[in-house]
């Protein structure tokens, strides 16, 4: 009796299925803008032009992912969302230093090669480089049985862009006086779910049948770029922070200069509904401010001065409001008064 041959398809692994998808890649890929003599998808390497506007070229690179809003996104079966929240917590990074968001890559883990959930996954990673101006330029998609159970899946990515050094968003230019702006969030973006999940498992939600967690949960990351990038051209901001994961206290810190201290109003942050709804489920304000951004996406640096101007090149849902001001201090930050939940 003949045995049957041991091969890569038995242990779990579908090569053709890979090679089908990176096909489906490279035919919604757009082309390279100023790039055509490359063609990236498919390849070992990526390649690209490094703009000639640049004086004095400097590159920056970021690296991050989604957390467990996978597990909504599974939950809901709906996977057309969450590659632009990845996209958005790369990208949201690069500007943080004035930079432009160049290229992106992504890494695709899965236990078995899904064509359908893998395209909804990509188109909605092409729609966050679409919004963000830069280019889906590779990744890699890794078929692991074993190693993830049935269904489950994990996404990252890495985005590279360039900011002319003049450009670049020093410390070292924030002053005594300086306005403290939020940026509204578009919700939760991509922190905090490991909470908002064990919330719902513990009062047994069906989300599937909850209309306001169902919207809530999966709404993409508010991606910054655009706005951002138009305040550091015509030099209106002194610096700027990603509100992730930590909340404000942690991420706005990170851009203080030594003797200086970010003294943030809590009482004037506008939150959302969403928050409003955590905040009933027995969490105190501590907790609140360190896992969520509690409706404050990002946070602006600038000159009590340029205010208006900020204000003018964001639309009405996004548009900056004062929460604090730099002042001298030993402590990087201090928050004072208390959110109002009501």
């Amino acid at each position: 009796m003949k045995k049957s041959k041991f091969t890569y398809r038995k242990s779990g692994v579908n090569i053709s299925a890979a090679d089908n998808f990176i096909k489906f890649i490279s035919n919604i890929s757009p082309k390279n803008k100023g790039n055509k003599k490359f063609k990236n998808i498919g390849g070992f390497g990526s390649i690209s032009d490094i703009p000639k506007t640049y004086k004095v070229p400097k590159i920056v690179a970021s690296t991050d992912g989604v957390g467990t809003k996978i597990e909504i996104a599974n939950i809901l079966n709906k996977y057309d969302t969450i590659g632009i929240d990845l996209v958005a917590m790369c990208v949201n990074d690069l500007i943080v230093q004035g930079a432009k968001p160049l290229i992106f890559l992504d890494y695709i883990s899965i236990n078995k090669i899904d064509l359908k959930k893998l395209k909804s996954i990509v188109k909605g990673i092409q729609e966050g480089c679409k919004i963000s101006d830069c280019q889906l330029v590779g990744g890699e998609t890794a078929e692991m049985p074993g190693t993830y159970e049935k269904g489950k899946f994990d996404i990252a990515g890495f985005s590279v862009g360039v900011v002319d050094e003049k450009k670049i968003l020093y410390k070292k230019k924030i002053k005594k006086n300086d306005l403290i702006l939020a940026i509204p969030s578009s919700g939760l973006h991509s922190n905090g779910y490991s909470l908002v999940r064990y919330i719902i498992n513990k009062k047994k939600i069906n989300l599937k049948k909850n209309k306001f967690l169902k919207k809530e949960l999966i709404r993409p990351t508010k991606i910054y770029v655009n706005e951002v990038l138009k305040l550091v051209k015509n030099n209106l901001i002194q610096g700027c922070a990603n509100i992730t994961g930590g909340g404000i206290k942690d991420n706005l810190k990170r851009i203080i200069p030594e003797g200086l201290t970010a003294k943030v109003n809590l009482n004037k942050i506008i939150t959302k509904k969403i928050f409003k709804w955590l905040k009933k489920n027995n969490i105190d304000d501590d907790e609140m401010l360190k896992t969520f951004n509690c409706g404050v996406g990002f946070c602006l640096i600038s000159k009590p001065e340029n205010l208006n101007k900020i204000k003018k090149i964001f639309k009405r849902e996004y548009k900056p409001y004062v929460i604090g001001k730099i002042i001298s201090g030993k402590n990087k930050i201090k928050l004072d008064e208390k959110i109002d939940w009501s």
